[in-house]
């Protein structure tokens, strides 16, 4: 029993630092094509969802295994959301704690427990 939670934390550790890091990459390249393009702003909050929505989704699908894949990936989308969000401010200067917060946090739980629910059951 205690080596599978053993082994349930570190699948989370790995799915949500590989989370964070593809949400790094792809923030990165997003905001690269952004500065020689003229996209609108109204562009950018739905492109960043589905950065953040594909960075837990691949984080859950490389290393999560076993059972209660909605609750791990779960775990996954709100320790990706905290983390990113904390990394993000402190790179930016500061967080707002607005409305979009909440969302933001909802959002990152529904789509790591999809994710989670995905990758324990497709390896099946």
């Amino acid at each position: 029993m205690e080596n599978e939670n053993v082994l349930d934390f570190f699948q989370i550790v790995r799915a949500t630092l590989l989370a964070v890091l593809c949400g790094l990459g792809l923030t990165l390249l997003f905001a690269i094509i952004l500065n020689f393009t003229d996209f609108s702003d109204k562009i950018i909050l739905p492109v960043n969802l589905c950065i953040r929505a594909l960075s837990v989704f691949l984080g859950c699908a490389w290393f999560l295994r076993g059972e209660k894949g909605w609750l791990r990936g779960g775990i996954v989308g709100l320790l990706f959301t905290f983390l990113s969000g904390l990394l993000f401010a402190l790179l930016g200067g500061g967080m707002e704690w607005t409305w979009l917060l909440i969302v933001e946090v909802l959002f990152g739980l529904i789509c790591g427990a999809l994710s989670g629910i995905f990758a324990v059951n497709y390896r099946q």
